[in-house]
C-alpha cells in the first residue's frame, strides 16, 4: 500500500500526517522550533531516592527532574560515585531521556543509551545483535553480514525493519555515523560538568517523523510550505539522502494541501470521544490518568437478524478501527477494550486473531495481552511521545516541560 507523509502548517503549528492509501493512520502536531527531550543524553545528578517506588529522581538541567527506575537500570554509567555501592543522592551518571513527560508524570531517563538511525539502533546495555521480527530469515542473514565489521563488545545493535530498504553502502554508512556519535558522547562525558546536554537527538520534533516512518511503501514526502520544504530538504540531504528523491513541493493556490487531503477534518475527528464506523456502530474512546477505555456500541447498525452474527461483524469492524485509532491518537500505556460480548468461543478466538493482526501494523510496540473473564480485552502500547490530545492542548509556555518536584506524581 502506497504511503505518503504530508507536512503542513496548521493552527500555528506543524501537522505531520501519514496516509496509507486513502486513510490517515498517524497524526502529530508540534511547534515548529520545539526541541523534544526524547533521546537527549545528559550528565545527570541524582536528586533523591524514593525507596517505596524503587526509583530515583535525576536532575538533568534547569531544575528538571526525571524519573529513573532502579528495577530497569541495573548498570548505571557512573561519572562520579559517592562512597555507597548503591545509587545515592549526589551521584553523577550518564542518562538518556526515554519517555517524554505525560500529564503529571515527569520525563523518564535510562542508563541504556540508544543511538537511533533509519536502519539500526546502537544500544549500550544490551550488547547483543537483534533484528526486527518483521524481517525475513534471508534478510536477517544478509544484514548480519553487513554488520560484521562493526560488531563490538562496547555496544549492541538492533536492526530495524527499514533496513530491508537499504543497500550495503547506505547501511554501513549509517553504522559508521552512529558509532562515531557514540564515541564522541562517551569521550565528551569524561570532561564535562554535571547537568550538561551531551547529545541532542533531533533538531526539531516534527522532523523525527522523517526518520521514524516505516520506509516500506513510502512513495512521497509532500509539503506546500517553502520554509518547511527547505528544512526538510536540508535534513534529508544530511541524514537521509536515500529519501531525497521522494520529496515533493505541492503548489496550488486554490487548493492547499491541508484541504486536498482533509487534514483538519482528520485532526478534529481524532480528538473526538465518539468514532462512527461505516456500519452505523460506534466507539467511545476515553483516556484517563491511569489507562484508556474504549467501548464498542451497536449504534445504528442494522444487520443480520442473527444476534451473535451481528455482534461478531461489529466487533471485527471495531477491531480494525480501534487499531487505527490507537496509532492515530498515539494512545499508550494500558488500553482496555470492551467489545460486545459474544457467546461462542470460536467467535471470541476469531476476534482476538483479527485484532492482533491489525495491532501488528503499528510501528510502536503494541501487545495484545488477553481477554479477561469479563471479556475485557487488554492491550499495552509503549509510551514514547505525548498522545495527540496532549499535543493539541499543549501551550507555548516553556515551563510545561519543567518541574521542580515530580516525586509525588511518579
Amino acid at each position: 500500500m502506497d504511503k505518503k507523509l504530508l507536512i503542513v502548517r496548521c493552527r500555528g503549528r506543524i501537522l505531520t500526517a501519514l496516509k496509507e492509501g486513502d486513510k490517515v493512520v498517524e497524526l502529530h502536531l508540534d511547534e515548529e522550533e520545539r526541541n523534544s527531550l526524547l533521546g537527549n543524553i545528559y550528565i545527570g545528578r541524582v536528586h533523591n531516592i524514593v525507596k517505596n517506588i524503587h526509583a530515583a529522581f535525576i536532575e538533568v538541567g534547569d531544575g528538571l527532574q526525571c524519573y529513573y527506575s532502579l528495577s530497569d537500570n541495573k548498570d548505571p554509567i557512573f561519572l562520579k560515585k559517592g562512597s555507597s555501592p548503591k545509587l545515592q543522592a549526589g551521584d553523577e551518571l550518564l542518562v538518556q531521556v526515554c519517555r517524554e513527560n505525560l500529564k503529571s508524570k515527569p520525563p523518564a531517563v535510562t542508563s541504556n543509551l540508544n543511538f537511533t538511525g533509519n536502519y539500526v539502533v546502537l544500544t549500550t546495555e544490551n550488547k547483543s545483535i537483534g533484528f526486527s521480527s518483521k524481517l525475513s530469515k534471508e534478510e536477517k542473514q544478509q544484514l548480519g553480514e553487513w554488520l560484521k565489521p562493526f560488531v563490538s563488545d562496547r555496544f549492541g545493535c538492533i536492526v530495524r525493519t527499514n533496513a530491508r530498504e537499504a543497500d550495503e553502502a547506505t547501511f554501513q554508512a549509517e553504522l559508521k555515523l552512529l558509532t562515531g556519535i557514540y564515541e564522541e558522547v562517551t569521550e565528551k562525558a569524561k570532561f564535562r560538568k554535571p547537568l550538561t546536554l551531551l547529545h541532542q537527538n533531533n533538531p526539531t520534533t516534527w522532523l523525527s517523523s522523517l526518520r521514524d516512518t516505516y520506509k516500506a511503501g513510502l512513495t512521497e514526502i509532500i509539503t506546500d510550505d517553502p520554509g518547511l520544504h527547505e528544512k526538510i530538504h536540508h535534513y534529508l540531504e544530511h541524514y537521509q539522502r536515500e529519501d531525497l528523491d521522494k520529496l515533493r513541493f505541492y503548489e496550488d493556490p486554490l487548493l492547499p494541501l491541508i484541504k486536498l487531503h482533509s487534514l483538519e477534518t482528520a485532526l478534529e475527528n481524532a480528538l473526538k470521544e465518539k468514532v462512527w464506523m461505516k456500519s452505523g456502530a460506534y466507539l467511545v474512546i476515553q483516556p484517563t490518568e491511569a489507562l484508556t477505555v474504549i467501548d464498542v456500541n451497536t449504534g445504528k447498525f442494522d444487520g443480520n437478524k442473527n444476534q451473535q452474527d451481528t455482534f461478531l461483524k461489529i466487533n471485527l469492524e471495531a477491531a480494525r478501527e480501534i487499531a487505527r485509532e490507537i496509532r492515530l491518537r498515539n494512545l499508550s500505556g494500558i488500553i482496555v477494550v470492551d467489545f460486545i460480548n459474544m457467546d461462542a468461543a470460536e467467535n471470541r478466538k476469531l476476534l482476538m486473531e483479527e485484532f492482533a493482526s491489525w495491532l501488528k501494523r503499528d510501528p510502536i510496540k503494541t501487545t495484545l495481552v488477553d481477554m479477561t473473564a469479563l471479556e475485557l480485552v487488554e492491550v499495552t502500547r509503549k509510551k514514547l511521545r505525548k498522545p495527540l490530545q496532549d499535543q493539541f492542548l499543549a501551550t507555548r509556555n516553556p515551563a510545561e516541560n519543567k518541574s521542580t518536584n515530580f516525586s509525588e506524581n511518579a
